[in-house]
């Protein structure tokens, strides 16, 4: 019988499939995910009776706003994890910024909305779902390189200032929820690197041993998130629970 909700908003990349497969192991849970490109799950469809797929075009308020009364009509079960898997560090027309020449406004634009703004709008929007008795953990894929104090390489302009944007924004959420939702736990979650398609570019310089499987990082998320206590603070930690500073 299923008693609880997963949910994985921006489920298409590498860590968010690691997280389905990972939940979907949990018989009482019902696992719903919202991409806009549902392809690499089709055959979890198939093995999964309780996975629910949500396809959206675009992350808009409109289309957000669309996905929350769909989520309240189509399940009883509380929500009691959600993880944000938004971001973007490279694309055909992104790359990151190796010196101040390379800031362009279009890039940085379109990296601070992935990866700050729509974790953002999608907290807006799912509050009122989130909030009550039940205990939910909510966790925002996030990044070392958005800390201030561990900055000593530079660069990435735009990637860090997006990150950076976004741990600013969960403190106040967390804050706040401290005060008007205090089931929810907000957790920022720093993954490693990961061999994924965010990474591909970069991974020649990683420390052997230092590369992660998505499902290695699935499976310390996980654990993170299910020890994790309601303690009405952020959490901005890394792959081995380790805090990071601000």
């Amino acid at each position: 019988m299923m008693t609880e909700q997963t949910l994985i908003l921006g489920a298409n990349s590498g860590i968010a499939q690691a997280i389905a497969a990972k939940s979907l192991q949990q018989k009482s849970t019902c696992v719903t995910i919202v991409s806009r490109n549902s392809s690499a799950y089709q055959q979890l469809k198939k093995r999964h009776k309780n996975l629910n797929i949500i396809n959206v075009e675009n992350y808009s308020s409109t289309t957000m706003a669309k996905v929350a009364e769909q989520l309240t009509q189509q399940s009883s079960q509380p929500i009691t994890r959600v993880y944000i898997c938004h971001g973007i560090l490279h694309n055909a027309t992104v790359q990151p910024e190796k010196k101040l020449e390379d800031i362009a406004p279009d890039a940085f634009s379109a990296v601070m909305n992935a990866n700050a703004l729509t974790p953002m709008l999608w907290i807006k929007t799912l509050t009122p779902l989130l909030t009550g008795k039940t205990v939910c953990k909510l966790v925002v894929l996030s990044a070392r390189v958005g800390s201030i104090s561990d900055n000593r390489l530079g660069g990435w302009y735009s990637y860090r200032a997006s990150k950076a944007a976004l741990n600013m924004m969960l403190k106040n959420t967390a804050i706040e929820f401290a005060r008007r939702a205090k089931n929810i736990k907000v957790i920022a979650f720093h993954p490693g690197t990961t061999d994924t398609d965010l990474s591909k570019p970069f991974q020649q310089n990683v420390p052997k041993g230092k590369l992660f499987t998505p499902e290695f990082v699935a499976k310390q998320l996980t654990s993170i998130s299910d020890k994790a206590l309601v303690d009405g603070q952020l959490s901005f930690v890394d792959w081995q629970a380790e805090n990071i500073s601000y």
